[in-house]
């Protein structure tokens, strides 16, 4: 899919897994000012949209995924992880309850195959599950200013997903021109993928496919309480959860790196990061933020030292601690000895 959007005077494509939609709008440095200090909308259409009805749906989410949703009220924005059985994840979910259905989108191309796993798991329950990539799309708004700017949009029939440092818009995909003009008239400047992923890892937040792999559990990438709450019941994958909450410590940790601004390329995904000439784990999404110059994400071995200079695919960096190396192992047990 190309998004209409990416006729917006000034767009430059972006590559995958985000093709389809703007990279930028010609300056994306300004536009990542926009996102701190004011407002800005970004074209994030290229996500899949998945909505959950039926008056059963808040407590079969609640039993399937990492996330309490069972008393989730109307207009509340969350997380939630669908993992396997051993804590792995299989689908990421950015969530919000509109009262009538939970509104989810996810990760570009994924959303086919998040409809049909979770239509498997209806059984007898009334839920309903909608794949809606084609009907609607994303539009994401950022900044301050942000909530004034949609305010005087007042998008109707919108879900709308109020997160802690975004708002986004559910919009019906044949509105998302005029709703992205509108929201332009508003004050709002269009940003693009590049200003809007230099933000998202400035803010340490993971992105599924680029910052986690196969081995991934949620302690490594500080999904526990953002997507992850320790307090509810059953679901897949939770024995881990737990079992490293509680006893032990996650094999790895995740670190925002700052590279080398010498260097005039950015590391690809998946590239090792060494220390003294070792790989000790593995480099995720990149991006030059407007202010810090380039940054990434990435997993390291929970044992490499935290002040230690890396090397990201032959690029030095610098690491910032974003899992301390001691999360987990939260449980105190006292062995209580027979006297003699």
């Amino acid at each position: 899919m190309t998004s209409p959007l990416l006729s917006t005077p000034g767009a430059v494509s972006a590559e995958a897994p985000d093709s389809g939609v703007a990279a930028h709008y010609g300056d994306p440095a300004h536009e990542g000012r926009a996102i701190e200090r004011s407002s800005a909308w970004v074209d994030r259409s290229n996500r899949d949209v998945v909505r959950v009805s039926g008056p059963d749906r808040l407590n079969w989410l609640n039993d399937l995924t990492s996330q309490l949703t069972k008393d989730l009220a109307p207009g509340t924005a969350t997380e939630a992880l669908v993992l396997d059985n051993r804590g792995h994840l299989r689908h990421h979910l950015s969530l919000v309850e509109d009262g009538e259905a939970v509104w989810i989108h996810t990760e570009p191309g994924q959303g086919a195959e998040l409809a049909r796993f979770l239509d498997s798991m209806r059984f007898m329950l009334r839920v309903e599950v909608e794949d809606l990539g084609g009907s609607r799309s994303v539009l994401t708004v950022l900044g301050p200013q942000r909530a004034s700017v949609i305010e005087s949009v007042a998008p109707e029939d919108t879900p709308v997903r109020a997160a802690e440092d975004q708002t986004d818009l559910f919009v019906p995909s044949e509105r998302l021109v005029e709703t992205a003009e509108a929201l332009t008239a508003a004050g709002a400047r269009p940003a693009g993928m590049w200003p809007y992923e230099a933000h998202r890892i400035e803010h340490h937040r993971v992105r599924p496919g680029l910052d986690t792999d196969e081995r991934t559990i949620p302690h490594e990438v500080d999904w526990v309480g953002r997507a992850v709450h320790l307090e509810k019941g059953c679901y897949p994958g939770q024995e881990t959860v737990a079992r490293v909450h509680n006893l032990g410590r996650p094999p790895r940790r995740l670190v925002m790196l700052h590279l080398d601004g010498t260097a005039e390329r950015l590391p690809a995904v998946g590239s090792p990061i060494e220390l003294d000439g070792r790989a000790i784990g593995r480099v995720g999404s990149s991006a030059r933020h407007h202010e810090l110059g380039p940054i990434a994400l990435g997993v390291v071995k929970r044992t490499a030292p935290v002040d230690a200079d890396l090397v990201v695919d032959g690029i030095a960096a610098g690491q910032e601690v974003v899992v301390d190396p001691d999360t987990g192992a939260n449980a105190r047990i006292t062995l209580r000895r027979r006297p003699r």
